[in-house]
């Protein structure tokens, strides 16, 4: 590391301190030739490989900015993007790659999103996965169903009397005609 004052070609690590969220590591140096000290902070680098082969720096800008879009008129807050956004990029430092297919990136969106709102979720899966028919938004519907049923916990029972109340009311109406 060149000094920024006098531009000695090394440096001494007085301090070292890693970030509150463990993304970089702040350290203080000292120039052996003017003796003044400066800061640097070392992150480990993340690129972007992008669907025409080009490169460029993750961003969680980027992440927000394209979740936003899909969250417009959902009660989705700033924070609720920027922690979407942490997410994703811890997801992806975690794989151990220092490079990443735009097409992960999306993946890596789709989980935090459905925690955060299953509407948003949808849209954004639609335009991601390319969604053609409406058979393809019943089937991501259904299956989000099916997730939100087994978190809920219910059962086969109560699913199968709601959809037994549903049948007799049409039954009903059905004969009243």
């Amino acid at each position: 590391m060149h000094c920024p004052f006098c531009r000695h070609p090394d440096s001494r690590v007085v301090d070292s301190r890693t970030s509150d969220d463990g993304s970089s590591i702040r350290r203080r140096r000292q120039c052996p030739s003017c003796n003044r000290r400066f800061t640097t902070v070392e992150t480990t680098s993340l690129s972007v490989v992008k669907r025409s082969g080009a490169t460029e720096p993750f961003s969680r800008d980027k992440i927000a900015g394209g979740v936003r879009k899909a969250c417009q008129g959902r009660p989705v807050s700033e924070d609720d993007l920027a922690l979407l956004a942490q997410k994703v990029e811890e997801t992806l430092r975690s794989s151990g790659s220092a490079e990443i297919d735009a097409y992960e990136i999306g993946l890596a969106i789709l989980g935090p999103l459905r925690e955060l709102d299953e509407v948003a979720y949808l849209r954004f899966a639609s335009v991601y996965q390319a969604f053609d028919s409406l058979e393809d938004f019943e089937a991501a519907i259904t299956v989000l169903r099916a997730e939100r049923a087994e978190r809920d916990g219910e059962g086969d029972e109560e699913a199968f009397g709601d959809e037994e109340s549903s049948h007799d009311d049409s039954v009903e109406s059905g004969s009243a005609l």
